[in-house]
């Protein structure tokens, strides 16, 4: 077990001392996905298919800059000894510079997309979160934990439903 891992479930343990104390039956739980609260969220899944819209331009730029790559790879195997020293190494130096393009591009695309979902997961997470808290006040619970961190629970504390459904009402997903 690893120092990070055990500080943390000391750290946990210790959160939940208190409640200990106080009497089983007078705390109430609530367990969430969180994460699977913000997927399946309306709000995200709109984001998610606004950003395949936006991204889709650059990918099918990456997909013909391949497609040439593959032609260019195709004339100097389907002609090699043909060409003049002069058309083989033009087409190399083609090959080079589709493959500098591609590479640029690639890479250019995903720290785009990167930066844009990690802009959309911690505002909604932020989000999330308020709603969470509030719902937890709707039904009189003392703690919610996340679903990831818990060994066991019964299914009926699991309010992640509820946590979807408020949170899309809170944010609803804009109509075009």
């Amino acid at each position: 077990m690893s120092f990070r891992f055990g500080a943390r479930l000391v750290v946990a343990c210790l959160a939940f001392f208190p409640l200990a104390q106080a009497g089983y039956s007078q705390t109430k739980v609530g367990v969430i996905s969180l994460q699977r609260a913000i997927l399946e969220s309306a709000e995200i899944k709109q984001k998610s298919a606004e950003m395949e819209a936006k991204y889709k331009p650059r990918q099918d730029e990456i997909q013909k800059v391949q497609q040439d790559l593959e032609n260019i790879r195709q004339q100097l195997q389907n002609n090699a000894g043909k060409l003049t020293p002069g058309a083989q190494e033009d087409l190399n130096a083609e090959y080079q510079t589709k493959q500098r393009q591609l590479q640029r591009l690639s890479e250019d695309l995903q720290s785009d997309v990167t930066a844009e979902r990690n802009d959309i997961l911690t505002e909604s997470g932020r989000k999330m979160k308020q709603v969470v808290q509030k719902l937890a006040e709707e039904k009189g619970l003392d703690v919610v934990v996340d679903e990831q961190s818990t060994v066991f629970f019964k299914p009926a504390l699991d309010i992640t439903a509820d946590a979807i459904a408020a949170y899309d009402k809170a944010y609803p997903a804009k109509a075009k």
